[in-house]
């Protein structure tokens, strides 16, 4: 272990080398911003914790169909889209058991689970107005939040919130139409918002059709001046056709193809393979101070998705209502030597779920081939500390304990087969640690444990084996953050360094006919580098008011360990869907007349599709940019007309790879060149009245 931490160390102890003294300034980026994992409560310039904000200006570079181009500016996230509506989230390897959709990473919507009890998150069901600020934290988040290894991720609505109306839409290539209203209504003690939105778009490829239609309602209420209460609700509504992967000479041949004949199957067209979603979420918050120094905060809440997958081998019908609540109660003490504070709590969960699957004619159920019940629960407990010391020390720590419990009844053979699996006693802990050096450097360490048993994806995979024989992954992060202030602190440089011991790993796999399913892959040891670097400069002349430049890096080391199967070796290859390395750029240029410039670029580098490393999609470099005009009116009123263009560079790349695909079929083409445009219009109501 003595080599990763010296590779970590000497990388970012170099960055620190660059530290100069400088007069301190108090505008400060992102100052008033409240980092809410891991409950800081604190801002940026305090918390112990590494975690990056998306802002509005991050989430709306493009055309609005997704958050895709946003999350893909944060070193070591990557979102990928193997067609419109269809998307996986990795976060530094974590997509290594995800072939498609969300895995291993938590996920939360106005402190609301949105990650089931089985392990899945059905990421598609947000429109960009359901968020105006999204919280992201790497890595194992287990001390607090349950299983997983992948990383955290925290939603919000009400960021910024303003009473007043917004209305806006948006036209562009391949048939793209999104509408976007919002209504702010009540007071500070009052907050309410409502989000409709629309999303339509025929597809790059062929059979790529999506459309979405999604409300949410969230309401914030100060019931006295000990208590506050948030109530959210979710609904959408979505469809989306699925092309399949294409090989290597059919992705050359014509990119924009659907999945041909072949292999005994029928076409992606001919199957009418889509997805058919409902997804609905609601439950509320309530934050009790029980005195001063002592408060509660709990979270109860009830989903339910309704999925209908005709799929080129078969026919899938899931039924998933599940229900949960988390609760923390904080006790918080502060003196002139030491300021701390203490917090236990618990999260429970519980899924009933269906999965129905059936042989599929021409995109409508036939014979039933399996039937199967599945009882999902997770339970954790936990417990946290947080100090805050004299000469710029802050120290964290906590520790979880965890139980997931799987049971599956297989009602379509009989007598009826039951089989389940109980993961016990997987402690999770997590230590972090901040020095600040002054008023411009910091450096933050902090190791901890994830622990993730298998999914209900993985263990009822697309082969219909039931596989309660899967080993829950586990294993230790060490990670190192060194940041610095520079330029009356409109610069800043922060770099990280990781270091990922995973033991059990699941990985994805598929057989013949192109079914997947999973095996524990003995270890692998993921390593790498971020760095994140922002300089906003505000009032450059008579004629420009700001402008924003950013840079995001990441190295990725991802390696197997030990990983033998059957006669295969895979020792020592690189992990596939991981890119060696990606590097995003944001230019932001705003003039005093409300006119505006965002330009955006992304390259990432070539990226295994097979465990044995002899596949590879080739890298690419993505160029993005938005000219637009706001105008005020009285400042009530905003009218904002933008266009912009993506893949200006009119790149052919494959974004969303199939990984260990059968036959080859590994590739699903990104959309070439292509152009939008939008209008806004909104209200805002003074502040006065």
């Amino acid at each position: 272990m003595k080599k990763p931490f010296l590779f970590i160390t000497y990388s970012l102890c170099s960055i620190y080398s660059f530290a100069q003294e400088e007069a301190i300034d108090s505008a400060r980026l992102l100052e008033e911003v409240i980092v809410r994992t891991f409950e800081q409560n604190k801002d940026l310039n305090s918390t112990v914790v590494g975690v990056r904000f998306l802002e509005p200006n991050h989430l709306e570079r493009d055309n609005k169909i997704s958050l895709l181009s946003g999350l893909n500016t944060v070193p070591g996230v990557r979102m990928e889209e193997r067609s419109p509506g269809s998307y996986r989230l990795n976060i530094r390897g974590s997509s290594l058991r995800s072939p498609f959709g969300v895995r291993n990473v938590k996920i939360y919507w106005n402190d609301i689970p949105i990650t089931d009890p089985g392990g899945n998150v059905y990421f598609n069901q947000f429109a960009r107005n359901n968020i105006s600020l999204i919280e992201i934290f790497k890595g194992p988040a287990g001390s607090m939040y349950g299983a997983g290894t992948g990383g955290l991720i925290i939603l919000n609505s009400l960021y910024r919130w303003q009473p007043g109306l917004k209305l806006e839409y948006i036209t562009g290539s391949f048939g793209l139409h999104n509408i976007f209203s919002s209504a702010g209504f009540g007071k500070n003690n009052n907050r309410n918002q409502i989000n409709l939105a629309h999303n339509e778009f025929e597809g790059y490829r062929q059979h790529t059709k999506m459309r979405r239609n999604n409300f949410s309602w969230v309401s914030r209420v100060k019931i006295s001046g000990r208590q506050e209460l948030t109530a959210s609700l979710l609904f959408t509504d979505m469809y989306y056709q699925t092309p399949g992967a294409l090989t290597f000479t059919e992705y050359n041949n014509n990119p924009r193809a659907a999945r041909p004949v072949g292999g005994g199957f029928p076409s992606a067209i001919d199957a009418k393979a889509a997805i058919f979603q409902k997804n609905l979420t609601a439950g509320f918050t309530n934050v009790f101070d029980i005195t001063t120094t002592f408060k509660n905060l709990t979270t109860l809440y009830g989903a339910f998705s309704q999925i209908k997958n005709p799929a080129i081998r078969n026919y899938e019908r899931r039924s998933e209502p599940h229900f949960g609540g988390r609760t923390i109660f904080k006790w918080s003490k502060r003196n002139e030597m030491l300021k701390w504070t203490l917090l236990g709590g618990s999260e429970i969960q519980l899924g009933y779920f269906n999965t129905r699957v059936s042989k599929n004619r021409n995109g409508n159920p036939d014979t039933v081939i399996t039937n199967d019940d599945i009882r999902y629960n997770n339970y954790n407990i936990f417990i946290q500390a947080d100090a805050e010391l004299q000469a710029g020390w802050i120290f964290n720590g906590g520790v979880s304990l965890n139980k997931t419990e799987v049971e599956f009844t297989r009602l379509s053979q009989y007598p009826v087969i039951n089989q389940q699996r109980t993961y016990r006693n997987e402690l999770a802990p997590r230590i972090s640690l901040r020095k600040n050096l002054g008023s411009k450097v910091y450096l933050k360490g902090s190791i901890s444990r994830g622990f993730s048993p298998p999914s209900i994806a993985e263990l009822l995979p697309s082969t219909g084996m039931i596989s309660t024989d899967l080993e829950a992954e586990y294993g230790w992060n060490y990670e190192l953050i060194t940041g610095i202030r520079l330029l009356k602190n409109k610069l800043l440089i922060e770099g990280t360094g990781f270091y990922f011991r995973l033991n059990n790993t699941l990985v994805q796999r598929r057989d013949s006919s192109g079914a997947d399913f999973f095996v524990n892959a003995g270890n692998t040891q993921q390593a790498g580098i971020e760095i994140h670097s922002n300089y906003y400069q505000t009032v450059l002349s008579r004629v420009f008011d700001h402008f924003l430049l950013q840079a995001d890096f990441s190295y990725n080391h991802l390696r197997y360990g030990v990983f033998i199967k059957g006669t295969e070796d895979f020792t020592g290859k690189k992990i596939p869907s991981v890119p060696g390395h990606t590097l995003s750029i944001l230019l932001d240029l705003h003039l005093k007349k409300g006119f505006f410039s965002n330009a955006t670029y992304y390259t990432s580098s070539s990226i295994f599709l097979n465990d044995a490393n002899t596949v590879s999609a080739p890298g690419y470099h993505l160029l993005g940019w938005k000219l637009g005009w706001e105008i005020t009116f009285s400042l009530t009123y905003k009218l904002n007309f933008y266009a912009g263009v993506d893949n200006l560079l009119d790149q052919t790349y494959s974004l969303g790879n199939d990984i260990n695909a059968a036959a080859g079929r590994y590739y699903n083409a990104a959309p070439r060149r292509n152009y939008y445009a939008g209008l806004a219009l909104q209200w805002l109501k003074p502040q006065n009245k």
